[in-house]
């Protein structure tokens, strides 16, 4: 059977577009994004790669855009939401409203913004001397996907002027909405650095850990950090497939695996490591450093728009309630015996004290 003759079944828009615009694609469990080779992206004029992870899920992808020193990315627009972390490097991004008014805002290492839907805006790098490298998560599969059309996609006409909030979103401030532990939310449009964000505490997810929820331009998108003081590890949980788990500071590793299984998948991560739990995989956080070491979660439903049932409830006490509750979680108490053992072996490399005795902890 030929090309003409066969069936026009089964497409992956998403998939056909990343194969039509000459993306690099880079494919696993984890990865090192600063490993990862970008390639002249005519798009965006500037180099680029997508990176899609095991257990992206079927809404969102990642894209990492690599801008040369003292370049700039073409003008761009479209009707998909775009999460941003900057790796690596300095700049800043021009974003215009659609009554022509113009935000800027100058980004280094660590800093988060989003782009609000549909609005023109433009990447620029402000060293001469050092490339900067930033990544973007988006939900162009689930638009995509959805309407097949990349004409209505990247040039529609439509302002969505009320995404845009206040000036002072895109200067770096923004409005607390306290909701409850690890719900508490930080309205904005910019994060100059995540790693200086006052986080609030979330006992229920173990071990003086702390987070805070992101609004960010009123999108879908969601984003949270998070972060694991020194000698702890977090409670073992499992959700829907497309959360995207970045290291922001500090090291450590996860370990994955499905209900019944008995050996682990293991992620060790530092900044730069990206990884995507599929779909309901059971998954424990565990800092192995000398320093709190923080994450950043990008994923496709919002606390103020889930969008799906299986993201209200991973985002509303989900992922807090023992499975023995109906939850998602996996308690201290009846975690596997190996977490403790394999935890210790590791902290005892790097010199760091495991400050887990407070809790009833299994052991081999």
């Amino acid at each position: 059977m030929n090309d003409a003759t066969k069936p026009n079944l089964n497409r992956d828009p998403y998939l056909e577009w990343v194969e039509q615009e000459g993306l690099p694609v880079v494919e696993g469990f984890g990865v090192d994004l600063f490993a990862v080779e970008a390639k002249p992206w005519a798009r965006y004029e500037v180099n680029g790669a997508a990176v899609h992870l095991k257990g992206r899920g079927d809404f969102i992808s990642m894209f990492l855009l690599e801008l040369a020193p003292g370049k700039a990315t073409s003008p761009q627009r479209h009707l998909y939401e775009e999460v941003i972390y900057v790796l690596a490097g300095r700049g800043s991004t021009s974003i215009v409203s659609s009554d022509g008014r113009r935000h800027s805002f100058e980004w280094g290492p660590g800093s988060l913004f989003a782009i609000p839907l549909n609005a023109e805006y433009r990447h620029f790098n402000g060293s001469g001397t050092d490339a900067a490298r930033i990544i973007c998560t988006t939900s162009l599969p689930a638009v995509l996907n959805m309407f097949h059309n990349t004409e209505f996609i990247f040039n529609n006409p439509w302002n969505f002027g009320e995404r845009m909030g206040g000036d002072k979103y895109f200067s770096g401030e923004g409005d607390f909405i306290p909701v409850r532990p690890g719900n508490h939310l930080w309205e904005t449009n910019f994060v100059p650095d995540l790693g200086a964000i006052e986080l609030k505490d979330w006992a229920e997810r173990g071990a003086g850990g702390k987070n805070i929820m992101f609004v960010l331009a009123d999108g879908t998108m969601h984003a949270h950090i998070s972060e694991m003081p020194v000698g702890t590890y977090k409670k073992g949980h499992r959700h829907a497939a497309d959360f995207h788990v970045m290291c922001q500071t500090g090291v450590g590793y996860s370990l994955l695996w499905y209900q019944g299984e008995e050996d682990f998948v293991r992620v060790d991560w530092k900044h730069g490591t990206v990884f995507a739990p599929p779909d309901q995989m059971f998954h424990q956080h565990f800092n192995t450093g000398s320093i709190p070491a923080r994450y950043l979660a990008t994923a496709y439903g919002s606390s103020r728009y889930p969008f799906t049932e299986s993201k209200r409830k991973s985002l509303f006490g989900g992922v807090s309630t023992s499975v023995k509750e109906g939850g998602a979680q996996i308690e201290y108490e009846d975690q596997s015996p190996r977490i403790a053992q394999l935890y210790e072996e590791a902290t005892k490399k790097n010199g760091v004290e495991v400050k887990m005795s407070q809790f009833k902890i299994p052991r081999g």
